[in-house]
C-alpha cells in the first residue's frame, strides 16, 4: 500500500475521534443571575418600628458660664454671719418650770444655800406665800427642836436663834402640805441689827425638809 495513502488513512481516523470526543462533553448552559428582591417603586414604605435615641445636644440649654461672677469659699470669720439658733422658737413648756399650788408632784427636800452673820442672833420668819391653806412645818437647829408647829399665815410670823460659833444648820419640815399641795413657804432671815440678810422659799411634801447653813463669824 502507498505510503500518502496510509497518511490520509491516519489523519481520516484523528479526525473521527477528535469529533467523537467532543460530542460527548455534556452541553453548558448560561448562568442566569436574577433579583432576589425587586424593589416595588409603587408600594407604599413600611415604617416599621422607630428607634428613638434622644439628642443629647438639642435637649440640653446652652450652659453659659460667667468666669468675671465669683463667690468664692470664705475661710475667715464673717460678721455678717447668723449665729446658730438665730429665729428658733422654743415652747416655754419645754423648759424648766416652777411647779403651781396645787400640784400633786412629790418634792424631796432641797438646799437653801448658806449666808454668814457676825451678830449674836437672828430673826427667822416664815409665811406662806402661796394660798393660804393650812401650811405646818417643824424647825430644827443643829438636830434640835427650836419651834415644834408653826402655821403658816399671809403674815411673816418666825423666832430669835443665838447662834453658835462656825455653822449653824437650820432645817425645816414640812409636817403637811395643806388643802393645796406642796407645803409653800417664804423664809427671810434678819439679823441682830434687823437688816435682812437672806430670802428664799420653799416647795416641800409632807416629811421633806429645806435646809439653810447660817455661819457665825467673828
Amino acid at each position: 500500500m502507498p505510503k500518502s495513502y496510509l497518511f490520509i488513512v491516519h489523519v481520516f481516523l484523528m479526525l473521527a475521534a477528535v469529533s467523537y470526543g467532543q460530542t460527548d462533553l455534556p452541553t453548558q448552559k448560561p448562568l442566569e443571575i436574577g433579583v432576589a428582591n425587586k424593589i416595588d417603586e409603587t408600594a407604599k414604605p413600611d415604617k416599621g418600628t422607630a428607634l428613638k435615641i434622644p439628642s443629647v445636644i438639642d435637649n440640653n440649654p446652652e450652659v453659659k458660664l460667667d468666669m468675671n461672677k465669683r463667690n468664692p469659699v470664705k475661710m475667715l470669720p464673717d460678721r455678717e454671719l447668723v449665729q446658730a439658733g438665730t429665729g428658733m422658737k422654743i415652747d416655754p413648756k419645754a423648759g424648766p418650770r416652777e411647779p403651781k399650788e396645787g400640784s400633786r408632784e412629790h418634792f424631796s427636800d432641797m438646799y437653801l444655800g448658806d449666808v454668814k452673820s457676825g451678830g449674836k442672833f437672828v430673826g427667822i420668819v416664815c409665811r406662806d406665800h402661796e394660798y393660804v391653806d393650812g401650811d405646818r412645818v417643824r424647825i430644827w437647829l443643829n438636830g434640835n427642836v427650836v419651834d415644834p408647829n408653826t402655821l403658816l399665815t399671809a403674815s411673816f410670823k418666825g423666832i430669835n436663834v443665838d447662834l453658835e460659833e462656825g455653822f449653824n444648820r437650820f432645817e425645816f419640815e414640812a409636817l403637811n402640805v395643806g388643802s393645796s399641795p406642796p407645803n409653800t413657804a417664804q423664809v427671810d432671815v434678819y439679823d441682830d441689827k434687823g437688816e435682812l440678810i437672806y430670802s428664799n422659799k420653799w416647795l416641800l411634801s409632807t416629811g421633806s425638809k429645806a435646809t439653810l447653813i447660817i455661819t457665825k463669824e467673828e
